[in-house]
């Protein structure tokens, strides 16, 4: 083969992608004898097109699962499709086509973009989550976990949209409003299906610790998320002359009963029987009930949003103050599902209350000083207008309780109050259950069938999969399976008589909770998986996806993981060995003059007097360059993955998404950088074009400077991706290019140049496959480059023998010298006082003393 003096990579790209489809040299065989190394980036949702996220995580997935293939690993490396949910019920709203079409057009779309990257994916075991081939197994799992206790069906409060008629996710709600419809959302109280998720709080939360190749940012957001406390829950009793009927105490549980002295309020959740009987005496109470159900459920929602209350007119005693009373208010940022939906508030040590009480004028009193201040001097310096000290201290202003620190005085309350037994010692979660019924068509069924005679029935094994009927209608909101006029409808299996399927169906997020072990065994027919793949292959080596699913869908994977091994479907706990969150992509943005974004695509830049300027390509009209921003349609700041591959090729985007900035953090897409990752393309296809006239090496060739630098290379590379730290590799791959094309410009022909020049292709395979398999025929290389093992170098052939360092003179360098590598502490002395320019570094001065720090320096005093 005769190089060409361009490297064209629209030849090339399309061939080599045939060929490794052809050799099937990316599928995986389950017996495999070699050891296992399973990497998966996080499946994608096909919306329609892949965006540059979407280049950088598979482009780094790849990397992983090439190089571990030149380690001499079983690599599986899938891909598949999270098919189902409400973008496809929208489009058939909008667009007049039935889901299914619209989600398998996308894939078709997304599967030929993704193979224009040419990733090394095993595509035979491809699937979509909307298939009933894959749902089929997660209805059987639904019914396993319905017969383990792992499921339960109650009533709990969700989002719901009028208009829209469905459920939202907190994420839905948008300042109270439905995120698609705009109207006010609305709390209801609904029976739905949940997983008992929140019966495995400890036990997710004690695990995060073994999980050391994870992030520690994530193990944190989820160990937040949980959210463990431990804390008192008491009884606080009503006076008897406000207490509606049949009330006599009140339950809080809080997580700071040190400050029980400076309580002066109570307040319960919109939702509390406290709430719910004072609103039924009291139409502006009820009132405001309404406004709090209107509000979003989550957490977040509640916390940023204005604090709000109404006196319930209902008083209850200080159970440490005798003859003290407090008011009990209905408050906006308090859930029910949360402790006993009940708190007390001491404002001057927890911001909230103190917002709350400020609003409302209630007294703020405070019960913890600093640890310099006296008593008095704390009482003295209070100011109720600063904000809360919600930190460390010592107590006052709190009877017995005085002296003792928060900690001491936290165990000593809560010991009172288990010896009045009017309270005890509690462990509590923010974890609820995870309720997974929506109220829509396109997600998975729920197997159940609800019969008048029998309550709720399992669908059979046997039936199983409930498909989604294929004739529905969207003209009108809500879930077309409740208005269907037959697939509800069937005969109860347990007693024959009419009865109704259930037409909620599955949250999504159950969909990806489980694909990974489903890619273990896609081939079965008869059960999610085998115990023998899962054995084989979970849990996933390396998982790699943005830190945006950092909670949801890694948690309630690793509660699916436990589940299935539960019933009998996996051996493990946790599924996701390796965890690695990538950085997102960002460009700057552009606007015209009336203010409209601009896309990328028409814009031209220029450098003129030093400064970077840009202007439409139509017309020349210049236009701003505004700030860098996370690419999105709505700035318009997007480029199209297929556009940057039409121009470029795929291995130069590839290049440029793992070169421009550590894989941890966002890249900076720019048209300057991607220009210089093709540049440097056809460098290395130049710098090979040379080696390939130079001999082969023998088995006898002498460690030479170039050979040596390559080495150095190839064990450095090999460090940095161990580590995911793909812009080192390529930083790596770029000094060793330099070193070779020096070489050549020196007019070197050896063969070390040659092998130096073939272990440069290797180095860069993983990231741009392509390319290095045309270098590899052209160097002679045996077979394809995607099956070449890494290069073993003994690493003592990558030591330098000499090094030089520097020689400083009372604290400034003076010069070098060049000493043996592994020279002891006298011998560089004594090559430092032998060496010739030693008098001009020391100025006519006399050594005091030599300070030898190995390797690194040498200091003299004079």
């Amino acid at each position: 083969m005769t190089q060409t003096s361009r490297y064209n990579f629209r030849e090339s790209e399309g061939r080599w992608q045939s060929v490794w489809e052809d050799q099937k040299v990316f599928e995986t065989r389950t017996d495999d004898p070699r050891p296992k190394y399973y990497v998966l980036e996080m499946f994608p949702y096909p919306s329609g097109r892949i965006h540059m996220g979407h280049v950088r995580n598979y482009a780094m997935g790849d990397v992983v699962a090439r190089y571990r293939r030149a380690k001499g690993f079983a690599v599986l490396h899938p891909m598949g499709w999270d098919a189902f949910g409400m973008p496809a019920e929208n489009a058939a709203m909008e667009k007049k086509t039935h889901p299914a079409a619209w989600t398998y057009a996308n894939i078709a779309t997304m599967k030929g973009q993704l193979k224009s990257m040419g990733l090394s994916l095993d595509w035979s075991r491809e699937f979509a989550t909307c298939n009933p081939t894959y749902y089929k197994h997660q209805q059987r799992m639904f019914l396993d976990f319905l017969k383990a206790g792992l499921v339960a069906r109650k009533t709990s409060k969700v989002n719901w949209d009028p208009v829209d008629q469905t459920v939202l996710a907190n994420e839905q709600v948008i300042d109270g409003r439905g995120w698609r419809s705009g109207a006010l959302v609305e709390q209801r109280e609904l029976t739905q299906w949940f997983l008992r998720i929140s019966d495995h709080s400890e036990e997710l939360l004690q695990a995060l610790g073994s999980l050391e190749r994870w992030p520690e940012k994530v193990r944190l957001m989820q160990a937040n998320w949980i959210g463990r406390s431990e804390g008192l829950t008491m009884r606080w009793a009503v006076m008897p002359e406000t207490a509606p009927s049949g009330l006599s105490d009140i339950e809080i549980y809080t997580t700071r009963p040190d400050t029980l002295f400076g309580a002066s309020f109570l307040a319960v959740a919109a939702d509390h029987p406290v709430a719910r009987a004072a609103g039924a005496k009291d139409p502006e109470i009820q009132a405001f009930i309404e406004e709090c159900r209107r509000m979003g459920t989550s957490q977040a929602t509640l916390d940023t949003a204005e604090k709000k209350g109404m006196d319930t007119g209902i008083r209850v005693a200080h159970p440490l103050k005798p003859g003290e009373t407090l008011p009990v208010y209905i408050a906006n940022f308090i859930l029910m599902d949360y402790g006993t939906g009940a708190i007390f508030g001491c404002p001057a040590h927890d911001q909230r209350d103190h917002d709350f009480a400020t609003k409302y004028g209630l007294p703020i009193l405070p019960v913890v000083r600093p640890a310099d201040l006296t008593d008095a001097a704390a009482n003295a310096a209070f100011d109720p207008a600063a904000p809360a000290q919600d930190g460390e201290g010592i107590l006052f202003n709190s009877g017995f309780l005085d002296g003792l620190t928060v900690n001491e005085a936290k165990g000593r309350i809560i010991r009172h109050f288990e010896s009045e037994s009017t309270g005890t010692r509690t462990v509590n979660y923010r974890l609820r259950d995870w309720g997974i019924s929506r109220q829509r068509y396109w997600g998975c069924p729920i197997p159940v069938i609800h019969c008048d005679d029998c309550g709720i029935v399992p669908v059979p094994n046997q039936d199983l999969p409930v498909k989604l009927p294929e004739d529905v209608s969207f003209d009108q909101p809500g879930n077309p399976l409740d208005r269907h006029p037959s697939w509800k409808h069937c005969a109860c299996p347990s007693c024959g008589k009419p009865a109704r399927r259930e037409t909620d169906t599955m949250d999504t997020f159950v969909d990806s909770s489980w694909y990974f072990a489903r890619f273990t065994d896609p081939f079965n027919t008869d059960a999610p998986t085998t115990m023998s793949a899962i054995a084989k292959w979970l849990p996933v080596d390396q998982y790699i996806g943005g830190i945006e699913h950092a909670i949801l869908h890694l948690l309630y994977s690793r509660f699916f993981t436990r589940a299935m091994t539960a019933t009998g479907h996996a051996n493990l706990s946790e599924p996701f060995a390796g965890l690695f969150t990538q950085g997102m992509v960002v460009h700057e943005t552009y606007k015209d003059l009336d203010g409209a974004w601009v896309p990328p695509a028409e814009v031209r830049i220029e450098s003129i007097d030093g400064q970077r300027k840009a202007f439409l390509l139509a017309s020349g009209a210049e236009v701003a360059i505004g700030s860098i921003e996370k690419m999105s349609k709505s700035k318009k700041n997007v480029v199209d993955p297929d556009d940057i591959i039409a121009s470029y090729g795929a291995d130069t985007a590839r290049w440029f998404m793992l070169s421009d900035s550590p894989p941890e953090r966002d890249v900076i897409w720019s048209e300057e950088g991607v220009q210089g990752a093709s540049r440097f393309v056809q460098k290395v296809w130049r710098l090979v074009g040379e080696a390939e006239g130079l001999p082969e090496g023998g088995g006898g060739n002498a460690v030479t400077p170039v050979l040596k630098a390559a080495y150095k290379a190839v064990l450095a590379v090999g460090e940095d991706l161990e580590r995911l730290r793909f812009n080192r590799c390529i930083a790596h791959v770029h000094d060793l290019s330099n070193t070779i094309a020096a070489a050549l410009a020196a007019g070197e022909k050896g063969a070390d140049i040659r092998q130096a020049t073939r272990m440069m292709v290797q180095l860069f395979a993983p990231m741009m496959p392509h390319l290095a398999e045309e270098c590899w025929t052209l160097l002679g290389g045996e077979g394809l480059i995607a099956n070449a093992p890494w290069p073993d170098v003994d690493p003592a052939l990558a030591r330098d023998t000499v090094i030089s360092i520097p020689v400083q003179v009372n604290g400034k360098k003076r010069g070098e010298i060049e000493i043996p590598a592994e020279a002891a502490n006298d011998a560089v002395e004594a090559i430092l006082r032998a060496h010739p320019d030693l008098a001009h570094w020391l100025g006519g001065q006399a050594i005091r003393k030599v300070i030898v720090v190995p390797k690194r320096i040498v200091n003299i005093v004079a």
